[in-house]
């Protein structure tokens, strides 16, 4: 790959009609054009040369280094090419657009700003070469247009000029204006005559060239572009985690097991995530904020890791490990939700209290209402060792009394009188 800070000669001072670019280095293992144009190039070169031999020689030479700096001027490119103990001058000569071909050219890109911004860019899409084309000006050659001439006075392309074309179909990818130059325009020329022929036509002083496309364009190219591919489906599983099962010794405090087992659970909730992102009822869903530690804690937990990782799970989320334990169990009835119940202690707004006396009153005639004991969203037969608890969302919550401490014993439902069924009869 070229780089401007190595060019001698072109940009130097404004209206300069040559270019020389330093040697490029070696390029093994790879094409000479992945634009568009500079392959065009190329298929001039190869559609043109009898011997293809020597376009073989040629792309042997250009791999291996042997083209030393390019100069690129109106009509000529040139480079001296080493082969084995000698050295050749080789040209390729290319006849420049006439000052009228120019003049219908820079005519026809004012009209479309498109064109104009795809120049900036350093870009040459084929709609602004065929619109050239429809001017009548040409700017990629065609089968003869490159002609041959070298030292080493091969009649047709030879081995040294064809590696000096494919040396040029590199520099190409990247910057089309050195075609434009072999043309016979260096860009600074053809830029101010862009900018000036643009002022004239709006009737404004002249100004930069306008970056961009015209919204009425944008939308017509639209209509040519094919439909976006559908979105890739997630993976049913996320796949092997890491393997650190190595010779070498841990860093100290670094548990591999631990590591495996949190690589693991990371990458199964991004593909949950991905899999949601995709979903075709998730179009303006925001995207949910990552749980907080404590919560966290709780789901690697619920994936029953081990003891050693329970601990430093219980340790981290400032829990003990027979609450770590109980938060899992409410954890694997209801999520984060089923966690909130268990752990927060807040007494109800007016309006969820309201609601849940209203299901309490609609549960039981009022002779059969169990005698609850009500205090914070929780109503207990402390004789019977049961629990129903209230949550915003309406749901109802069992609980038992186990060991001492208050024990989620299934899922939420929307009937009080079934919640409390479900505690009698335990897990």
């Amino acid at each position: 790959m070229w780089d401007e800070a190595e060019e001698s000669g072109g940009q130097g001072a404004a209206g300069s009609e040559e270019r020389t670019f330093a040697a490029l280095p070696p390029s093994h293992g790879r094409g000479f054009a992945t634009s568009w144009w500079g392959q065009s190039w190329l298929r001039a070169l190869e559609d043109t040369a009898l011997d293809l031999g020597q376009l073989k020689a040629g792309r042997r030479l250009a791999r291996a280094g042997a083209v030393g700096a390019v100069s690129v001027r109106p009509g000529r490119i040139t480079a001296v090419v080493q082969d084995r103990a000698s050295a050749y001058r080789a040209d390729v000569v290319w006849e420049p657009l006439s000052a009228e071909g120019w003049d219908r050219f820079v005519d026809m890109a004012v009209e479309r700003a498109a064109h104009i911004a795809a120049l900036l860019d350093r870009e040459m899409p084929p709609h602004l070469v065929e619109d050239a084309a429809q001017a009548g000006v040409d700017l990629l050659p065609g089968i003869g247009d490159l002609e041959p001439s070298c030292t080493c006075e091969a009649w047709d392309h030879c081995g040294h000029t064809a590696a000096l074309s494919y040396q040029m179909a590199r520099l190409l990818d990247q910057d089309p204006f050195v075609l434009l130059l072999m043309r016979g325009r260096p860009e600074r020329a053809l830029l101010d005559s862009l900018q000036v022929r643009g002022a004239r036509r709006s009737g404004t002083a002249p100004a930069a060239p306008v970056e961009g496309v015209l919204a009425g364009e944008a939308y017509a190219l639209g209509a040519l572009l094919p439909p976006l591919p559908p979105p890739p489906q997630p993976p049913e599983y996320a796949g092997e985690g890491p393997n650190l099962d190595t010779e070498a010794a841990p860093v100290p405090g670094i548990d591999p097991g631990l590591l495996t087992f949190l690589a693991a659970q990371a990458a199964e909730e991004a593909r949950r995530l991905l899999a949601r992102a995709v979903a075709p009822d998730h179009a303006g869903t925001p995207v949910e904020a990552g749980p907080p530690l404590t919560e966290d804690a709780v789901r690697l937990a619920a994936v029953r890791p081990g003891p050693e990782a329970a601990g430093r799970l219980a340790e981290a989320s400032g829990r003990s490990r027979e609450a770590l334990e109980l938060a899992v169990r409410a954890w694997e009835f209801g999520g984060a939700p089923a966690l909130r119940v268990l752990e927060e202690d807040e007494p109800l707004d007016a309006k969820a209290a309201a609601r849940a006396r209203a299901a309490l009153d609609a549960a039981w005639e009022e002779a059969g209402r169990p005698a609850f004991r009500a205090a914070r969203g929780r109503w207990t037969l402390p004789d019977e060792g049961v629990q129903v608890r209230y949550a915003p969302d309406g749901r109802w919550w069992p609980y038992r009394k186990e060991r001492g401490r208050w024990t989620p014993v299934g899922p939420p439902v929307l009937d009080p009188a079934q919640a409390l069924a479900l505690a009698r009869a335990g897990e």
